[in-house]
């Protein structure tokens, strides 16, 4: 039995229709609202989109900005932060959720403003930004001096009226906007465009930034409150001057400076000194220093006047120098000739107290003549066998022993003159003392005494000695010198004996 379905009047739909007349209804019944909440749940995904939500005291509701929508936001959305933000309602069918999609964002109220403010500077002021160990110095004279501010208006005609006035300096401007949407990246990138530029360039490097803009409200003065912009003016190299609003107004930018100016004609004195100030400044610096070297070259001439007054009377000491000298030198010419007849008559005295010199010198010439005659009644025996021995070794020895005795023989001569007897004597006992040590010293070096053990002296029929048997060859002729003579002989092919070897 099939069942019957009831029938109703109640009309049909499809999920997707719902949704679809959910969202036309939506839109259509809404169409461009701003809506007032706080940011929470923010979130970039990588696709450019930003999620989030706005809630306050009863409700919430999800919100999206699409990628293409974000650069026109107008600020950075953060949590905690309380917005208008300008869009339309839509919903989202595949999560039966409808959802706030944002095509603009502002503040709400001042404040939002503050409040988001005071967040950042509490967590820049944590990271160091705004020590005052960071503050650098500003130049005394700059040459070049940048500035970032709008090329319209004012602001630029103030600070350029006002360096030509002072002291004139090269001013380069880099043009940005000063509020609305896009300014903070553009007065940031203008900062770190300026640290870019290499000393040495085509482009001068500033060596001070000015950062200035007018008075305005709040909102006018957000781009200067930007973090980006704060940052870019803590990371400058150059020294930089904040200038922004009226001296009431207070940006973040104030705090990551190096000095803050009340106003940017105030910045541009800070900037650089006034001519006029800098010329009277030298004036009453010369004049100290003109009057401190008067007083200290009339100190000095004080002083040399009271040492002229202690020192002595030179042209009286120089009179009394030269007639010293003068009597010195007259003591001198006479002193020469007393010295030497003092020298003469002493010479005389010596002269009669000596011995007779010719006495003296024939007996010591006898003496050494009866020397001299043993010497070489001794010498033909020791010459024959020192001949018999070595050959022209003899000879030379003979001759080297005549030149000897030749040059003692005037050795003694000269002596004789200066010696007496009895002194002469002793000199000739040491003589012949030292003449029989060097003879037993001869003797036991003597070639012929190491003949006389059974050696024999090998020679070439020239004369030349043989010292190794490699020097012979098979069948040369040979002299060997014994002790008592000479014999001839011829090697044969015998081959040389090992050092330390005997042969068998």
């Amino acid at each position: 039995m099939n069942e019957t379905r009831p029938l109703s009047n109640l009309p049909e739909y499809t999920v997707s229709e719902i949704s679809g007349a959910v969202k036309r209804t939506l839109e259509e019944a809404f169409g461009r609202i701003r809506v007032r909440g706080e940011l929470t749940e923010v979130k970039r995904y990588p696709s450019g989109h930003i999620y989030f939500s706005l809630k306050d005291e009863g409700g919430k509701i999800s919100g999206v900005v699409w990628k293409f929508a974000v650069p026109r936001l107008g600020m950075e959305p953060e949590n905690g932060v309380e917005v208008i933000a300008t869009g339309k309602v839509s919903s989202y069918g595949e999560r039966s959720s409808y959802q706030l999609i944002v095509e603009r964002m502002e503040y709400a109220g001042a404040g939002a403003l503050l409040a988001k403010i005071e967040m950042l500077k509490q967590r820049l002021g944590a990271e160091g930004l705004f020590d005052a160990e960071r503050k650098r110095p500003l130049p005394m004279l700059p040459k070049v001096i940048g500035v970032v501010t709008s090329e319209k208006g004012a602001v630029i005609q103030d600070i350029k009226t006002t360096i030509a006035r002072r002291f004139p300096r090269t001013i380069l401007l880099w043009p940005v906007p000063v509020q609305g949407e896009g300014a903070a990246l553009k007065i940031a990138a203008a900062i770190a465009g300026f640290n870019a530029i290499q000393p040495g360039g085509p482009i001068p490097r500033p060596d001070v930034l000015i950062i200035a803009r007018g008075g305005g409200s709040l909102e006018d003065l957000m781009a200067f409150n930007e973090e980006i912009v704060v940052r870019a003016a803590a990371a400058s190299r150059i020294p930089l001057i904040s200038a922004v609003g009226h001296e009431t107004d207070t940006t973040l930018i104030d705090f990551a400076s190096d000095r803050r100016a009340p106003t940017p004609t105030a910045a541009a004195e800070m900037a650089i000194p006034a001519r006029a100030d800098l010329l009277a400044d030298i004036q009453q610096k010369t004049a100290r220093l003109t009057g401190g070297l008067n007083r200290l070259l009339q100190e000095r001439r004080l002083g040399l006047s009271r040492a002229e007054r202690g020192l002595p009377d030179l042209p009286a000491l120089l009179g009394t120098a030269r007639q010293r000298l003068d009597d010195r030198a007259e003591r001198l010419r006479l002193a020469l000739p007393n010295l030497l007849a003092a020298r003469r008559t002493g010479f005389v005295a010596v002269e009669r107290r000596l011995p007779d010199l010719p006495a003296l010198i024939a007996n010591a010439r006898r003496g050494l003549d009866d020397r001299t005659l043993r010497i070489k009644l001794a010498l033909p025996n020791l010459v024959s066998g020192r001949k018999a021995a070595l050959g022209l070794a003899g000879t030379r020895l003979t001759g080297g022993l005549r030149h000897a005795l030749a040059g003692a023989r005037t050795r003694g001569a000269r002596t004789l003159g200066r010696l007496s007897d009895a002194p002469l004597r002793a000199s000739l006992r040491e003589a012949r003392a030292r003449l029989e040590g060097s003879a037993a010293r001869l003797e036991a070096v003597s070639p012929m005494a190491v003949l006389a053990r059974g050696y024999a002296l090998v020679t070439d029929p020239a004369g030349h000695p043989l010292t190794s048997a490699a020097a012979v060859t098979p069948g040369s002729a040979l002299r060997l010198r014994f002790a008592d003579g000479e014999v001839g002989a011829k090697a044969d092919g015998g081959k040389p004996v090992r050092q330390g070897s005997l042969p068998l």
